[in-house]
């Protein structure tokens, strides 16, 4: 089974441009994306066809072009839950929890605190609340994978800059912090467990020629249940794929 995340930094930019495609040309079976900054009414009829084979869902954001979550399966799930529970972030679309009999899928787009005090703050709240819901899963016995942009580089490995970047949200120690507890609670970092020193980045900014020179940081993850690792094959970081500021992911399972 092949999962891909990616962060397309607006979903109807990259349709416009025909991003997509090179994605898709890849076949896997579960599609997620996050920052979608749109609603699926807002996708042309023609660009639509782009995922004619999959089952998609839509969580999308309350305020118009900003945030939000779409998974497209080939497979329709036992059970859809779109967002938390909780008001102060199913309104910007952050998470999205598919149920198969095998393990449960979950979409999420952390939020990034690059906007102050206050947004690190809700960002960090945020990491508690999905892992909150995490543990009760794993309590009741269900294999997890998430799958997303986590807005944070685990270690001085997943960013080109570590020194420079010590006060930079994204690389803050109480946001790597929370990674660690992940990996506390029964979770895994796929790519980190098959590729102990790679270096390998998913993200880089628009500025300064970043993407040419490499200057990037791994801020999109599969995080997997300890049980599920026996069945991870490969995770593949597609860096080669253009259309936004973060390349896609592809878990294979």
């Amino acid at each position: 089974m092949k999962i891909t995340t990616w962060n397309v930094n607006g979903l109807r930019a990259l349709l416009k441009n025909d991003r997509l495609g090179a994605v898709v040309a890849h076949q896997p079976d579960v599609l997620f994306m996050q920052e979608i900054k749109s609603r699926p009414e807002q996708i042309a009829e023609a660009h639509r066809q782009t995922w004619q084979e999959y089952q998609g869902h839509w969580h999308p954001a309350l305020r118009p072009g900003y945030s939000g979550v779409a998974s497209f399966l080939r497979q329709p799930p036992l059970e859809v839950q779109t967002g938390l529970g909780d008001p102060r972030f199913d309104i910007e679309g952050r998470m999205m929890l598919m149920r198969y009999a095998e393990f449960t899928l979950i979409n999420a787009y952390f939020p990034s605190g690059q906007r102050g005090l206050e947004r690190v703050a809700y960002k960090l709240e945020f990491y508690a609340a999905l892992l909150d819901l995490c543990d009760h899963l794993h309590a009741a016995g269900e294999r997890l994978v998430i799958g997303g942009d986590f807005n944070t580089a685990h270690q001085e490995i997943d960013l080109r800059y570590p020194r420079q970047n010590q006060k930079t949200s994204g690389f803050l120690p109480e946001e790597r912090a929370w990674v660690d507890r992940y990996l506390a609670h029964g979770f895994v970092d796929a790519f980190r467990a098959l590729y102990p020193q790679r270096v390998q980045y998913t993200w880089w900014t628009y500025r300064m020629n970043a993407r040419q020179n490499n200057v990037g940081w791994r801020l999109d993850y599969f995080l997997v249940s300890e049980s599920l690792l026996p069945e991870v094959k490969d995770v593949i970081v597609h860096d080669d794929i253009a259309g936004s500021d973060h390349c896609p992911v592809t878990l294979i399972l």
